[in-house]
């Protein structure tokens, strides 16, 4: 079968919204009234795109308190059709997909034969023999002497001869734009009536959770998914390229009038390691080539270990049936530790995958860590947040097996250190101070019912 995925491009690319991001520079200094200032940018997955617009990272963390958008157009779109598709995809990926309805979203993993993760991806069933899997950035390439190969060109190595399978990717037709927060329904009802955010079975009732809906607008056609990569209400908008940039124009100044803003990867890093309990792994981060995502926090909701075979069972079973009980896990503390590794009791128990300046920790949780760092104690202060691997479960565990993460009325936080270490794996310099979470920084809010947010 011919290659699905890109060659690697020579420079990094630049999203369809780039032009708008600059527009909303300018109206952002403008409303502001601060100078106008460029715009921070680095490559992620080979796309020049936005950190910040704002100077500070830990300002556009906060949007989501209210409502924060986000030039997601770095993910890719690929669509496969044909009376073979399901067969081909319930082959290859862990999630369910023949019992997925039409209009469900589901998140699920792409793993290698060894049961490590190459990607997480959401697949949505448009029609009974037509999918959309929504891919992280770079993952549309396809580049041997790079060791990289696409999602789509994996997976149709599977592909049995003579099945009708077709496979287009479909990213230049759709721009994807999120909207979070509790402020996400009225902003986007507001935009485009209240009807694209109800349930497309009972019109009467609002959008279920891990559902996406189908709508036209002024002449084209869109998809949105009640789905999110904050842990808060929101959603996720598959805009048609041809009015990408002024639909985005539309949504960004309509956060503004609302408080929010428009958000860059840096405070999204922050939303998605502050959602719920546990945080959101990140793809290259807590999930790689080299580790199973046995224990992580989401495995059951990406992974049906019932289902007869997919791609990288065998080892996940293998890992299971070991007993290991590593866990992926939420830390607060003082300051940044990425990189650093985990010590309790003078014993090293894990490491840092991810970690970032949060200004969503509560003064009494930052207070907690026992620091004696002024800007960590203040009102107004920040710690930093974080996830990690342990190498074994840190919680005790109740009869189900499930991890106690309560006792005697209040959550269990257990006390560690972070130490960087050199290249013989000494540990070098002063530990930062910190703990292991259970009860995290702010509630998952997504699951529940829209009700508590439409009338705001």
């Amino acid at each position: 079968m011919k290659k699905i995925g890109i060659d690697f491009p020579d420079f990094p690319r630049r999203t369809a919204l780039r032009d708008a991001e600059n527009w909303y520079q300018k109206v952002l200094s403008e409303r502001l009234g601060r100078d106008y200032t460029p715009i921070k940018t680095s490559n992620f997955g080979e796309y020049e795109m936005a950190v910040n617009y704002l100077t500070s990272v830990l300002e556009e963390a906060k949007a989501v308190e209210k409502v924060a958008i986000f030039n997601i157009d770095h993910m890719a779109q690929i669509q496969f059709t044909g009376s073979d598709a399901v067969n081909l995809l319930d082959r290859v990926l862990p999630a369910d997909v023949s019992s997925m309805k039409i209009g469900q979203c589901k998140y699920t993993l792409l793993l290698t034969e060894k049961g490590t993760v190459l990607d997480d991806l959401i697949i949505m069933r448009v029609k009974e023999n037509n999918f959309i899997l929504v891919i992280n950035a770079g993952h549309d390439i396809t580049d041997e002497e790079k060791n990289m190969i696409s999602d789509a060109d994996f997976i149709c190595k599977y592909m049995k001869d003579n099945e009708d399978v077709n496979v287009h990717d479909i990213s230049d037709e759709l721009v994807k734009i999120d909207i979070q927060g509790p402020l996400s329904y009225k902003l986007i009802t507001k935009l485009y009536g209240e009807q694209v955010v109800k349930n497309r079975n009972k019109p009467s009732k609002n959008m279920k959770f891990f559902t996406f809906n189908e709508f036209d607008f002024e002449g084209h056609h869109y998809y949105i998914s009640r789905t999110g990569y904050t842990n808060r209400w929101g959603w996720e908008m598959y805009v048609p390229a041809a009015v990408a940039e002024d639909q985005f124009k539309r949504t960004a100044a309509e956060a503004l009038d609302l408080g929010g803003l428009v958000v860059g990867l840096g405070g999204r890093d922050e939303n998605r390691m502050s959602a719920g309990n546990f945080g959101l792994p990140l793809n290259g981060s807590e999930y790689d080539r080299e580790h199973t995502p046995v224990n992580a926090p989401l495995f059951n909701a990406a992974i049906d270990m019932c289902k007869e075979n997919f791609v990288g069972k065998e080892t996940l079973q293998k890992d299971i049936y070991s007993k290991t009980d590593k866990r992926m896990v939420l830390i607060i503390s003082e300051g940044i530790v990425t990189g650093r590794v985990i010590y309790k009791d003078g014993e090293r128990i894990g490491s840092v995958t991810s970690s970032i300046n949060s200004p969503n920790v509560s003064l009494e949780k930052r207070q907690f860590i026992g620091s004696q760092r002024k800007n960590v104690n203040g009102k107004d202060g920040t710690a930093a947040i974080g996830l990690g691997w342990l190498y074994h479960n840190p919680f005790k565990v109740d009869e189900e097996g499930k991890d106690i993460l309560i006792e005697d009325g209040k959550a269990v936080r257990i006390h560690v250190e972070f130490y960087r270490v050199d290249k013989e794996g000494n540990l070098k310099g002063k530990p930062v101070k910190g703990y292991i979470s259970g009860d995290g920084v702010t509630p998952a809010t997504a699951p529940k019912a829209l009700k508590n947010i439409q009338n705001l």
